[in-house]
């Protein structure tokens, strides 16, 4: 994983502050792969609680995590109750890793 433990500490710690300590944060796509260079994060944001609304908070958490990175792009998937499961859900899953 192409991540330092700061970084993933921020992830993960903005995510707390916008959905609460329930929250899950998972890397997936290229960043994975330590193989790999660059690539944008994408990352997967579950929450057993309904999101209002899931456009704004999505722009939140990629704006600031991009703001933490040097403007690396930042892909956010959010995963709750009342919102449609997509198939790049169970991918995100499958493939990514816990943060």
């Amino acid at each position: 994983m192409r991540l330092t433990t700061t970084q993933i500490e921020f992830i993960r710690s903005t995510a707390q502050q916008l959905l609460g300590e329930r929250v899950r944060v998972t890397l997936f796509g290229s960043r994975v792969d330590d193989a790999k260079k660059g690539g944008d994060l994408d990352l997967l944001v579950e929450t057993p609680e309904a999101i209002a609304e899931p456009a704004l908070l999505s722009a939140r958490i990629a704006s600031r995590v991009s703001r933490a990175m040097y403007g690396r792009k930042v892909d956010v998937i959010l995963k709750a109750p009342n919102l449609l499961a997509q198939p790049i859900h169970e991918i995100a899953a499958r493939t990514g890793v816990l943060l």
